[in-house]
């Protein structure tokens, strides 16, 4: 057995984000009544959110704005994209997705199944996430991933955030695992593949949707069944 660590990703890996933030905004949509507010294009302000979200985060990993900053802006740039500039629906829309999306228990296909699989062949299982540490633990929970995982690495928990080799190395001490020993699997090629590559480890890229190679990873697959012919 080459690898007997395996770091997963959460979000966009294994947790399907843009599914379960849509679910998440189509109630708020209804329930906040945000048609009657001017909102008249739930498509476009669904893709606007993402748009706003996946910049604004990376602005996080960077370092440019806090956490409160990036729950907020999201919301508030998706607002005034319909010329909506509404402080108190934008903060009680931030605090609803919050406590909302992390309920949501839609999962990539084969999740369980790989993690079922990859358990029973005795690999150690952990996640490194750039996520929050009180949200992931409760997409965990929700929606049945938490047993399959040893360890639960966040930018919180860690005070890091991938691609910094820091998280890495916070992640090897907490599990105790060597580099030769551990392999990273995520999606994201600028953060999870380039962070594992940081930190000297083997990659794997799961590459939901197709996105042209812009960083080389040791493996690439294009759902996650695929991981058996790895492991």
């Amino acid at each position: 057995m080459k690898y007997r660590h395996l770091f997963f990703d959460l979000d966009h890996t294994l947790w399907d984000f843009e599914a379960n933030a849509r679910v998440t905004l189509e109630t708020l949509y209804e329930d906040l009544h945000l048609r009657e507010r001017g909102v008249d294009d739930f498509e476009l302000f669904y893709r606007n959110y993402l748009a706003h979200n996946e910049r604004l985060w990376e602005r996080y990993r960077k370092g440019f704005i806090k956490q409160e900053d990036l729950r907020i802006k999201r919301m508030f740039l998706s607002l005034l994209d319909f010329r909506i500039a509404d402080d108190a629906l934008t903060r009680e829309m931030s605090g609803l997705f919050i406590d909302l999306l992390p309920t949501r228990t839609i999962l990539f296909p084969h999740t369980k199944e790989i993690l079922q699989y990859l358990a029973g062949k005795n690999y150690q299982l952990h996640l490194i996430t750039n996520g929050f540490e009180k949200v992931q633990h409760s997409k965990l929970k929700n929606s049945g991933l938490a047993g399959f995982f040893g360890e639960v690495i966040t930018s919180e928990g860690s005070n890091s955030l991938k691609p910094s080799r820091e998280i890495f190395e916070y992640a090897f001490r907490k599990t105790n695992a060597s580099l030769d020993s551990s392999i990273m699997i995520g999606d994201t090629q600028e953060v999870d593949i380039q962070g594992a590559i940081n930190a000297g480890i083997d990659q794997v890229f799961v590459n939901h949707t197709g996105a042209a190679s812009t960083v080389p990873a040791t493996y690439t697959v294009t759902h996650l069944r695929e991981l058996e012919g790895i492991f």
